[in-house]
């Protein structure tokens, strides 16, 4: 493979780093050539790593528009890649007249990258802006750099990330702790909690809120010390900032370093706090020094920097925040010793330069796979519908868990969903989307696409609504007129009372679909009853079985957020309610329930919502009638994976809401469910989970029993493991169905 990179040449900071190390090892194992456009330090130091760098200046850029195409002839290149925006106007140019794929590597916020700069915004920002939508491929320095980009309308299928890394191998400071300060002129005592920032001094690094912050905690911890390193448009506003808060003698301007080993060893804390930020090698070379890290929640942060877990974070300009974490860290040196030390087992796993590298190429061959497809297939990629967009984090697994699916049946297979919040949902699953009922976008893309999903959960019911029905059985026969196979993919069938429902539906059903995936047996019986034959049917398990939990860390943070403390052991009842007609009038029972869980168990009730606001609403009618339990409530929905990692921290669950009763059995917690809904007691049935109550004939001495009954369980977490397996094996009929619909149409995948 070969590869040319294009570039200015007159990059400094972390996009010179990322580009020279990328290129030194991307030529271990391909050819990587560079073009700049601007001669002077940054070639000269390619040069120097052994970069083979071809320098075309010149004010005119169109000059080098020519002699580009007859190299790129010439050498044979596979792929052009660019970064900055002379990069990639030169790539866009280049894109039509080579017929090369072309990518570019976004290093930063095009918007701000001439912030304070008027006139290269109007010139070198509009082109570049420009370029960028002309440019099928993107690559993120972050995945939040990723996000950005897509809630900014570029292609989130076309979108890759990739990590600035760095060489994780020990290497011994040139200066010790004492002669780096020497070095400075410092005479700090022994004792001193140092805090440092390598950065450059302008507003988007916001130093004014890390001496806002610093101050702050220095009159709590008056041991605590400041080094900031850099240069900039800010440094004599900064002096200045730091005379009016008295903190000058406590903070050490120590202007541009090339010794950043031994400025970070010198170190007890680093420090950063950015408006904006892909992902910057200060929190790297940060934690390849084992240093607990303040940052704030920008960009790519939180990817490295997750709070309470390998870091503290602050929101931006939060200077108060800001000093309850120095303070907290200058005060509690286990607590620093324990976050630095998390922090370099992660860097060392996910961030190092070797990973870097392995990602650039995958992503390299990815396009080169691609560009191949588009060329070969007439018909290609699945359209997927369901109830997605509404908040609800059921729905939003099954989502999760079929994209994944997917992906793995082909890395490259189109995915579009049809959603009511499209941009919410690609920034989510990194997928195309639609607006669920425009129906001229949704039929375009299916006589585009080789599969029609309609996707998981109790789509095909009127117990809800008879229009939405109507809907989902319109896009069934719209898909089959199309020319998709079409799949029902682990979904619910039923409950359809209304006669003429029954009849419409069973017709449809017969007439459109190829498979049918159920998630438990009732709804089997269901189609049997409503006279479809024609499609295969095979009992599955709902998609969300086999999907990830988050990590334990990140549930415990969240546990800590409400006001409690998972660390010091203590047990929790999970608790998810639902507004249901008949749920207002049992409501005391509940709370009598969970009382009694908290007197007889010590287990304390933490409601977990699955469907944001309605969930939280009626969870606040139970908690208000508790007399003995504290009531700890989370206040939003959290994601699928957190919801997962939440009830696997649980001791027992007692829920009318499905997928909290699905992770509670995945996740191999005793459970007590509440039925609302056919749906809960035919997915307990076939989970082989029978402590279980209809909610009309809900009591608390019921609840009582059958808390007492999923209590005696917590002992035997064989017989549920057993359990869990046997669901997450039904499910894998799922996407071997899809798998197999895919392989039967020549559009699809091979």
């Amino acid at each position: 493979m070969k590869v040319i990179h294009l570039i200015s040449g007159g990059d400094t900071g972390g996009a010179k780093t990322h580009v020279h190390s990328l290129l030194q090892g991307l030529n271990q194992h391909i050819q990587a050539d560079m073009v700049c456009f601007t001669d002077g330090p940054f070639t000269q130091e390619a040069r120097a790593l052994g970069i083979h760098v071809e320098v075309m200046a010149g004010r005119n850029p169109l000059a080098a528009l020519k002699p580009l195409r007859e190299r790129i002839a010439r050498e044979g290149y596979d792929i052009i890649h660019c970064h900055g925006a002379r990069g990639n106007l030169m790539g866009a140019l280049l894109k039509r007249s080579t017929g090369l794929p072309v990518v570019t590597t976004v290093h930063s916020d095009p918007r701000l990258d001439y912030m304070g700069r008027p006139l290269s915004a109007l010139t070198y920002g509009s082109l570049n802006a420009w370029a960028l939508r002309r440019i099928p491929y993107h690559i993120g320095v972050s995945h939040a750099m990723g996000d950005l980009l897509i809630s900014r309308g570029f292609d989130p299928q076309q979108m890759f990330a990739i990590y600035n890394g760095i060489d994780f191998t020990p290497r011994a400071p040139r200066l010790s702790r004492r002669e780096f300060l020497s070095s400075l002129g410092l005479d700090w005592p022994d004792d001193a909690v140092i805090a440092g920032i390598a950065a450059r001094l302008n507003p988007v690094k916001d130093m004014g809120t890390l001496l806002r912050g610093f101050a702050a905690a220095h009159a709590v911890q008056p041991q605590l010390r400041l080094i900031i390193a850099g240069e900039g448009q800010d440094e004599a506003m900064l002096k200045g900032l730091a005379q009016e808060l008295g903190v000058a003698g406590e903070v050490c301007f120590a202007g541009w370093l090339s010794d950043t080993d031994s400025f970070y060893a010198a170190l007890d804390i680093n420090t950063l706090t950015s408006l904006s930020e892909t992902f910057p090698y200060a929190l790297t070379e940060g934690a390849r020094f084992a240093l607990p890290t303040v940052a704030s929640a920008v960009g790519g942060v939180p990817f490295l920097i997750q709070d309470h877990v390998t870091g503290l974070l602050f929101q931006p300009r939060d200077h108060q925040a800001l000093g309850r974490h120095l303070a907290a860290l200058a005060g509690d040196p286990a607590l620093r010793r324990r976050l630095g030390e998390q922090l370099l087992d992660k860097g060392r796993t996910e961030f190092s330069i070797e990973s870097t590298i392995r990602r650039q190429l995958s992503i390299y061959e990815t396009i080169l796979r691609r560009q191949k497809r588009r060329r070969e297939r007439r018909r290609d990629g699945v359209v997927i519908c369901g109830a997605y967009g509404r908040g609800n984090a059921g729905d939003e697994a099954i989502l999760k868990a079929l994209v994944t699916e997917l992906r793995s049946i082909d890395p490259d297979l189109p995915l579009w969903v049809m959603t009511r919040k499209p941009r919410a949902t690609r920034l989510r699953h990194r997928v195309g989307a639609v607006y669920t009922f425009h129906a001229p976008a949704f039929c375009l893309k299916m006589a585009r696409s080789a599969l029609y999903i309609n996707g998981g959960g109790s789509l095909v019911q009127d117990v809800t609504s008879h229009r939405s029905l109507w809907f989902y059985l319109f896009t069934l026969s719209a898909a089959r007129r199309l020319g998709c196979k079409v799949m029902m993919y682990g979904c619910g069938i039923g409950p359809i009372r209304a006669p003429r429902n029954r009849r419409k539906t069973g017709r449809v059903i017969d007439r459109s679909v190829d498979v049918i995936t159920t998630r438990d047996s009732a709804s089997i019986d269901e189609l049997k009853t409503l006279g479809v034959s024609r499609p295969q049917v095979i009992l599955a398990a709902d998609p969300a079985v086999t999907l990830p939990s988050a990590p334990p860390q990140a549930a415990e943070a969240l546990l800590e957020e409400i006001g409690l403390h998972p660390r010091k052991g203590e047990r929790y009842l999970g608790v998810t309610v639902r507004p249901w007609p008949g749920f207002e009038e049992k409501a005391p029972a509940f709370a009598a329930a969970v009382d009694y869980a908290y007197q007889r168990y010590d287990l304390i009730p933490v409601f977990i919502p699955i469907e944001g606001r309605p969930d939280a609403a009626a969870a606040q009618k139970v908690a208000a009638q508790l007399q003995h339990a504290p009531a700890h409530l989370l206040p939003s929905c959290p994601s699928s994976e957190l919801a997962i990692a939440l009830s696997a921290r649980m001791d027992v669950a007692l829920s009318m809401r499905l997928h909290a009763l699905i992770f509670a059995a995945v996740c191999r917690v005793p459970l007590v469910g509440v039925v609302y809904d056919p749906k809960v007691s035919a997915f307990l049935d076939d989970a082989g989970q029978d402590l279980y109550v209809q909610l009309d004939q809900v009591t608390p001495e019921l609840l009582r029993a059958l808390l007492d009954a999923a209590a005696q369980r917590r002992q035997d977490r064989g017989a549920l493991e057993d359990k869990t397996a046997r669901l997450i094996q039904l499910e894998r009929n799922n996407s071997t169905a899809a798998a197999q619909l895919l392989a039967q149409d020549p559009g699809g995948a091979p």
